[in-house]
């Protein structure tokens, strides 16, 4: 790559864990062309993920037709979608990558933003490596760029931190040796643990010492958009009345990142929390049921994969983890 200082945008519309692991390419970028203008359009729904990057000069983020707001039209929805697009058509950019492959509705954006060469990631980019941060990586050496896989990126708000702290520190004045993320929402049933083990982990992970810190992903579990696992929580929290558990429901994506910041490990399934906690460089057990170990286990930090043969995490006994969570300050 010569001339100019280029004018790239990365176009990322997946999950939460998605977007997280795109935040290796995004930092090798400006390592390597630290005059470059740097831009992403992400979701509204993950636009906190990159709240804050430093690798970024701009962030854009639009909302999908299935999260808008109450009494949000459609119409009204997509009209800013458009006005948005234009608005970067008017940018400039000399590349679009699109690390998340050839969706339809990113490889639709970036056409209608015409910039010079618009670059996809494809079946080709396995030739890095099994893992979605290797994948993503090797847009790089399609660009002419050094081939490299720094670790997630990931800044905590520290005015979402600081209300954490505090209630950290009101629950134990005098801090456990370790304080422990116990995150036990799962979008995939074959990854949620049953609640009854959670509250025989939480009580031996007391017996060792360890303050919990139980996160969750408010509201019922039938909710059509998004489910919840308040009755979930209440069942573990009601089991152990006389364990100081500090409860953390995270309502924003921004309360999530705060709490996984202020936590010393993480004992989670496989999922967006799990890549947050990654890449806000925290050890981590992780509980994986019918998803891809390769692709997407931890990146750049010290982790113990659990997944049994069934790939059902409900398969996992309380003792498991446990010795996985004793072997993390091995790793």
């Amino acid at each position: 790559m010569s001339g100019r200082s280029p004018r790239i945008l990365v176009i990322r519309r997946d999950n939460i864990g998605d977007l997280a692991c795109t935040t290796p390419l995004l930092h090798a970028l400006r390592s390597q062309l630290p005059d470059a203008y740097l831009a992403a359009l992400v979701t509204r729904y993950n636009a906190a993920v990159l709240a804050g990057n430093p690798d970024l000069d701009a962030l854009h983020s639009y909302t999908k037709a299935k999260h808008r707001a109450e009494g949000d039209s459609v119409l009204r929805l997509y009209a800013r979608r458009l006005k948005q697009v234009m608005t970067l058509r008017n940018e400039r950019f000399d590349w679009v990558l699109l690390p998340g492959g050839r969706q339809a509705s990113s490889m639709r954006t970036a056409r209608w933003i015409r910039a010079e060469r618009m670059l996809v990631r494809e079946e080709q980019d396995a030739i890095a490596g099994a893992h979605e941060v290797e994948q993503c990586c090797n847009l790089l050496a399609r660009m002419g760029l050094r081939y490299e896989t720094p670790a997630l990126q990931l800044t905590a708000e520290p005015t979402e931190t600081v209300p954490i702290a505090d209630r950290i520190h009101r629950k134990w004045p005098e801090r456990p040796q370790n304080v422990v993320g116990l995150h036990i929402s799962a979008r995939k049933v074959r990854q949620r643990w049953p609640v009854e083990r959670s509250i025989e982990l939480a009580r031996r992970l007391h017996a060792r010492r360890a303050g919990v810190v139980l996160l969750w992903a408010p509201g019922r579990a039938d909710d059509r958009l998004h489910p919840g696992d308040d009755e979930k929580s209440a069942a573990i929290l009601s089991a152990l009345p006389d364990i100081p558990i500090l409860p953390v429901p995270t309502a924003r994506l921004e309360v999530l990142i705060a709490a996984l910041s202020q936590c010393d490990r993480l004992i989670c399934s496989d999922g967006g929390a799990m890549h947050l906690a990654a890449a806000l460089g925290k050890p981590i057990v992780c509980l994986f049921g019918n998803s891809d170990a390769g692709r997407w286990r931890p990146w750049g930090v010290r982790y113990e994969l659990l997944q049994p043969p069934s790939r059902n995490v409900a398969d996992i006994p309380v003792d498991e983890v446990l010795a996985a969570y004793d072997r993390l300050p091995a790793r």
